[in-house]
C-alpha cells in the first residue's frame, strides 16, 4: 500500500482542526474541507519554529515554565520531521522521473 504524502498531510491537518474545537460537531466539516495549501503549511511550519525559539529564549530568561517549552519543542520537532519526510518524498519522485526511459 502506497501512502501519498499530500493525502496524509491533508488528513493530519483536518484531524488537527477537528481536535482543536468540538470534534463531534466538526468531524463532517473537516472531512468535506480537506485541502492542501503549500503557503499555509509553510506559514504553520515557520510559526512552530518561531514559537519554539521564543519559548526557549523565555526559559533561559526564567520567564517560562518547562511544560510550555517542552510542548513548543515537540511541536517544532513534529514540524521538522514532517517537512523532512515531505522533502524526501519529493526527491524520491524526482529520482523516479529521472529513471524513466525517454
Amino acid at each position: 500500500m502506497e501512502v501519498n504524502a499530500f493525502n496524509a498531510l491533508n488528513a493530519y491537518g483536518s484531524a488537527k482542526k477537528s481536535l482543536g474545537s468540538k470534534a463531534a460537531a466538526n468531524a463532517s466539516d473537516a472531512e468535506n474541507s480537506v485541502k492542501f495549501s503549500p503557503t499555509e503549511t509553510a506559514k504553520e511550519f515557520v510559526g512552530a519554529i518561531i514559537n519554539s525559539e521564543k519559548a526557549a529564549t523565555a526559559m533561559m530568561a526564567g520567564d517560562a515554565d518547562p511544560h510550555s517549552v517542552v510542548e513548543a519543542m515537540a511541536s517544532a520537532e513534529l514540524a521538522v520531521e514532517t517537512a523532512v519526510t515531505l522533502r524526501n518524498r519529493v526527491v524520491e519522485a524526482y529520482q523516479e522521473l529521472l529513471r524513466m526511459p525517454v
